[in-house]
């Protein structure tokens, strides 16, 4: 029996990976100072990790991890969740000679307040026994899915749910259980989906488990190499460049590519790998996110110039990571159809950074919207240099205000984004770029400085000679081309504020009837403009304008003939 006045975890001598993560060490001090003897792992929990394996470093489950890692020190350990119930993963005479068991032939419980019930009996038996000055176990306990045994939000109401949820919280708060050494882990992927009582308990560590990162990724290159040398055959000596590469992939989606390669007698190509990390992201984000891909840069935008010259500006400190005048964020705004995605996609192509567009992430269950958010960010975290998309970001981003209809859904999005955009540990790796045709309809607060720093309008054209030279430029992307000097035959037929959506409309309308009526492009594009209908009533177009400049953060963005008139000195 180990000494029960001792609290180690990772047992000196014990084999251990090469590289303790970050997460495990600050858990060990936990725990080790007293500070708590419970933990709520969250974040990358279903990925593999390495553990210690026969001599040699190899790739497991978290399970594998406590078990083989943290966990030797401990006499007696017990694992529950729903599908097996109770399990004794080690010391089973140990625990045998608890009388409770009636001589070790019980059948343990399966349900979640019965096997809760059990699990508290037995620390407190434990506990009671070091008391009297009798051998006591040491005792470890590793609770898998918590979430579905202590879920939050409705399920979370039931009387038996609120029993087992007291229960699992005096774990960590029942002076008796706490003095002894006994460590509890509560595994949930998403914390928002785990009852509060347990989430939010102050004698509880909460710990992330985050993706790896490029250090831990080159770790386990160097140990897998051997195994898989014919597959990492070009990246012999240059590991370190793969890891960089593969930033933001789950181990787990890592070693399955390696183990296909292997398979179909192939190498990890370098020219895949952009391909690969897209969909490798893409299939562990769950759909939740998609990279927008992007062959375009700034120099395709048409028109804009103070625009793209203040980005270029960024990017390039960006590049030199300069990040003091990094900016947290970007809005463009401006009326519908004036290119605010293309412009991302423009800016996706001139930074050279993964660009990640956030999809819809909202779910009907309760406590599947904020779990999904949680999700989001761990792979944010993990991409190192981002960019982040949020298209009608008015319905994306949710309201302070709850509404009544939700649950309190909004307000809690609201909530989380906030707080991740005002991070400044994020600054130079995280840009949020947010896109609204209502730049009024979004928060205030998430508009101000310190979350979004430059807000950008992008406007239609104002007057003929601007229209006319974007649907020339659109013209010819379509293989149409329009002489210069036809301005002055369309010039009257030109529409008011002519959006670059519009004008691509235009364009594509007049290759068709090249095409098909066998018209000469100027022909074609006059007929086009000649029954052109306004896609959006101008109304609403000259609202849209007036709250894009009202937005802007410079009058330089800003055409002259829109600016307000300067502020009379009385």
């Amino acid at each position: 029996m180990s000494d029960p006045g001792t609290r180690d975890l990772a047992a000196p001598g014990a084999a251990l990976p090469p590289r303790l993560p970050a997460w495990a060490v600050d858990l060990i001090a936990q725990y080790e100072s007293g500070a708590t003897c419970q933990f709520v792992l969250h974040g990358n929990v279903h990925d593999r990790m390495p553990v210690p394996r026969e001599g040699a470093a190899a790739l497991g489950s978290l399970r594998d991890f406590l078990l083989q890692v943290l966990l030797p020190p401990f006499d007696v350990v017990l694992a529950y969740d729903l599908g097996n119930g109770i399990r004794v993963e080690k010391g089973g005479e140990v625990f045998s000679r608890w009388p409770a068991l009636g001589g070790g032939g019980a059948e343990l419980p399966k349900g979640p307040r019965a096997a809760v019930e059990t699990l508290t009996r037995y620390f407190r038996y434990a506990a009671n026994l070091a008391r009297l000055g009798r051998p006591a176990p040491r005792i470890g306990c590793i609770v898998e899915a918590a979430e579905l045994i202590a879920p939050a939000g409705e399920g979370g109401l039931a009387a038996d749910t609120g029993a087992t949820v007291l229960l699992m919280r005096e774990w960590a708060n029942d002076s008796l259980i706490a003095s002894h050494p006994i460590v509890t882990f509560l595994v949930a992927e998403n914390l928002a989906d785990l009852h509060p009582l347990l989430a939010n308990n102050l004698h509880v560590g909460r710990v992330r488990v985050p993706l790896p990162d490029a250090a831990a990724l080159g770790a386990v290159f160097a140990d897998l190499a051997p195994a898989y040398a014919a597959a990492l055959a070009p990246w012999q000596g240059k590991l370190d460049a793969l890891a960089g590469q593969l930033v933001g992939a789950t181990l787990g989606s890592i070693e399955q590519l390696l183990k296909a390669t292997r398979h179909a007698g192939r190498t990890v190509d370098p020219q895949d790998l952009v391909r690969l990390k897209r969909d490798l992201v893409e299939r562990d984000s769950g759909g939740l996110v998609s990279f927008v891909e992007s062959k375009r840069t700034l120099d395709d935008i048409h028109g804009h110039a103070k625009v793209t010259a203040w980005l270029r500006q960024d990017i390039a400190l960006w590049r030199q990571n300069d990040l003091k005048a990094m900016p947290m964020g970007y809005l463009l705004c401006g009326p519908v159809g004036t290119g605010k995605t293309f412009f991302v996609e423009g800016l996706a192509g001139e930074a050279g950074v993964p660009v990640v567009r956030i999809r819809n992430f909202r779910d009907k269950w309760v406590g599947s919207t904020e779990g999904n958010l949680e999700k989001i960010f761990r792979l944010l975290h993990a991409l190192g240099r981002c960019i982040v998309f949020v298209d009608e970001a008015d319905q994306a981003l949710g309201r302070r205000d709850a509404s009544a209809n939700d649950s309190g859904v909004s307000g809690r999005i609201y909530g989380m984004i906030a707080e991740e955009m005002s991070d400044t540990k994020n600054r130079g790796k995280i840009v949020w770029v947010l896109a609204s045709s209502r730049p009024d309809l979004i928060e205030v607060d998430l508009k101000r400085p310190g979350r979004i720093d430059v807000k950008i309008p992008l406007f239609p054209t104002l007057d003929p000679r601007e229209g006319f030279d974007l649907i020339r430029a659109l013209c010819r992307r379509v293989g149409i081309e329009v002489p210069a000097e036809a301005f002055a035959q369309l010039e009257a037929k030109v529409p008011e504020l002519l959006t670059p959506g519009a004008a691509e409309a235009l364009a594509v309308k007049a290759y068709r009837l090249s095409r098909t009526q066998g018209l000469e492009p100027l022909a074609a594009l006059a007929a086009c403009l000649e029954g052109y209908q306004v896609p959006v009533p101008r109304d609403v177009m000259e609202f849209q304008i007036g709250l894009a400049v009202r937005e802007a953060t410079d009058l330089d963005f800003v055409p002259p003939q829109l600016r307000p008139p300067p502020a009379r000195v009385p």
